[in-house]
């Protein structure tokens, strides 16, 4: 038995080490359900999208930031019917989004760097884990209210007219 304990002093020494790190990690896991404090995502600019039915205009929010694109629509319980927000990324990329934290539905939009309109995610379920990816290199990605592209006609081919793109 003598000799069993100090073999063992290593192991025990190396479990201890961790006993910090396990004490750090409990409390953040915690924190993650907690409503963080708000963003400042700037002033809202004017972003139209043109389908058939016409020209479309909203007041987004502007994710240029990994810190804003971190968060997006997390922790909101509405979107405006004619408000959204736009991720501008800083290269071209495959995006994919999820719905983690997010208690409403969105339509999310993959916006190629042209402005042309690649792909849509409608009615994105809230606070759920798939991912939703672009299939492809994007500029940007816009969030809009659940259901509104179906409701004002917005399609993959249509053009989104923002500074980002270069199309205003």
């Amino acid at each position: 038995m003598k000799r069993l304990i100090p073999a063992l002093l290593p192991v025990l020494a190396l479990i201890a080490s961790f006993a910090p790190a396990l004490m750090i990690a409990a409390p953040a896991a915690s924190a993650q359900d907690s409503t963080p404090g708000a963003l400042d995502f700037g002033a809202k600019e004017t972003l139209l999208i043109k389908s058939e039915d016409g020209e479309h205009s909203f007041a987004v929010e502007v994710a240029d930031t990994l810190e804003l694109q971190a968060r997006g629509m997390m922790f909101r319980n509405e979107v405006g019917a004619n408000e959204g927000m736009i991720f501008e990324f800083e290269t071209p990329k495959i995006a994919t989004i999820w719905m983690k934290n997010t208690g409403i539905f969105l339509d999310i939009l993959f916006v190629r760097e042209n402005g042309r309109v690649l792909k849509i995610e409608h009615n994105a379920k809230p606070y759920s884990l798939r991912l939703s990816s672009s299939e492809a290199p994007v500029a940007a990605v816009i969030e809009l209210r659940g259901g509104r592209a179906r409701e004002l006609g917005i399609e993959p081919g249509n053009i989104v007219v923002h500074e980002f793109f270069g199309t205003n």
